[in-house]
């Protein structure tokens, strides 16, 4: 066998169309499969993909969806000779195809094997929350890890807070119009790299205007609920010359105009004063506790605003907390609020599947360790389903998920493979 196999089904399935909520021809991929490799394949209405055959100890799980950015779901791979594979001018899907790449392997080389490919993971788990199939096994290896020296064991709890306010415009003193767009800044994952104080595309378009005493006629920005905005873009009235001093941010005439939004102030107000970032940190865990990400700012079908924030922490608590100050603030600058796609907190459980994931990753990594992470694994979604089910998470280095700056190492990728591979001949010998 190839040690490059699973490179090449990677490639095969980055050639797929599988942007989150347009999946169906990769679910029909994968489902003709794992039949083709014989096994039972039952795919539910929420488009997951539940494959097994003969008697596995193991489940191994990735989700099949991904976030796409840039050009995807036209995907060009360019391997570099740094080590390398990255996308050209898109996200890459390596989060989590690599995942499903390893487990296509392993359903051809094994005879007792089960996988589960969820759907829509990277818009709120809503594949893994809606499985309502019978796991045969009682262990569970998620790939959607994206740290190849750990053994994730726990994970963050999310949810979804929506405010909106509605859109009227109204009449004011003819002044100059301008475009103001924020583009090309980095953007990045809304768990793992949400301590890295990356800009928020939206916050930094807000304060412009603000700070420049412009009158708001429209305002959007931000591409996807666990994104860190990259871009932004509004359209102001201001009696002064506009010019940006930022290389992220054009400032662009367009003729005159003579309405603004009624609720224009309440809008900066909310997006100015609300806190980007991590809120609190976990210092036994060395990772974030809580965070925020303020996400999307757009205009409904039904004349109004919407502004999406995604809240993160690791107990159930936190995210109480912040739901319900986050719904205070917003309320107090006139917004309504909802909340919604909640999923659990995935409380760390040592026990021996874990230790026995952790000897066979330290073959390859004798720095290995255990650990939990500051974003969402289906893993706490899937544990409430299966009384007594063990669960980890594993995976390649992915380096900036969910933007164009998505890179995978290959190495790494390798290696996980032959991890993984090793795993399922130990349960099932």
């Amino acid at each position: 066998m190839s040690k490059s196999e699973v490179l090449a089904k990677f490639e095969t399935l980055a050639a797929i169309p599988h942007c989150s909520y347009e999946t169906d021809k990769m679910r029909d991929f994968l489902a003709s499969y794992a039949k083709d490799k014989g096994c039972e394949v039952v795919v539910d209405s929420f488009g997951n993909v539940h494959a097994f055959k003969g008697k596995p100890k193991i489940c191994l799980q990735s989700h099949y969806d991904m976030v796409c950015m840039g050009d995807a779901p036209k995907i060009e791979i360019v391997y570099g000779d740094d080590g390398y594979m990255r996308a050209k001018n898109s996200s890459l899907g390596a989060d989590n195809g690599i995942g499903v790449a390893i487990m296509m392997q392993m359903i051809s080389e094994f005879n007792d094997i089960e996988c589960l490919f969820t759907n829509n993971e990277e818009v709120g788990m809503v594949g893994a929350a809606g499985f309502s199939g019978d796991l045969k096994a009682d262990k569970l290896l998620n790939l959607d890890s994206e740290e190849d020296d750990r053994v994730t064991i726990g994970c963050a709890g999310g949810v979804n807070l929506f405010a909106t306010i509605a859109l009227n415009s109204k009449k004011t003193k003819e002044s100059t119009l301008y475009e103001v767009k924020v583009s090309g800044l980095p953007g990045g994952h809304s768990g793992n790299e949400i301590h890295k104080n990356i800009p928020n595309a939206i916050k930094v378009l807000a304060a412009f205007v603000t700070k420049n005493s412009c009158k708001l006629v429209k305002f959007e920005g931000g591409e996807r609920s666990n994104s860190i905005p990259s871009g932004a873009t509004a359209l102001v009235l201001s009696d002064k010359e506009l010019k940006s001093e930022y290389e992220n941010l054009s400032v662009k005439k367009l003729g005159t105009g003579d309405e603004i939004l009624e609720n224009g102030e309440k809008i900066l107000a909310l997006i100015n004063s609300f806190s980007q970032g991590v809120r609190a940190y976990n210092c036994e865990l060395g990772i974030p506790q809580d965070s925020v990400n303020l996400s999307l700012a757009k205009i409904k079908d039904d004349g109004t605003l919407e502004v999406e924030f995604f809240a993160r922490s690791m107990s159930k608590d936190g995210l109480s907390r912040m739901e319900f100050e986050i719904s205070e603030l917003a309320k107090a600058v006139g917004f309504n609020v909802i909340s919604k796609d909640r999923n659990p907190a995935w409380k760390p459980i040592n026990d021996k599947f874990a230790n026995d994931i952790l000897e066979e990753l330290k073959i390859y990594k004798p720095e290995a360790r255990i650990t939990a992470v500051h974003a969402g694994l289906e893993c706490g979604v899937l544990l409430e389903k299966k009384a007594g089910l063990s669960a980890c998470s594993i995976g390649p280095n992915i380096y900036s998920p969910h933007s164009t700056r998505e890179h995978c190492e290959v190495a790494s990728a390798l290696f996980i493979e032959k991890v993984v591979r090793g795993i399922v001949k130990k349960y099932n010998s």
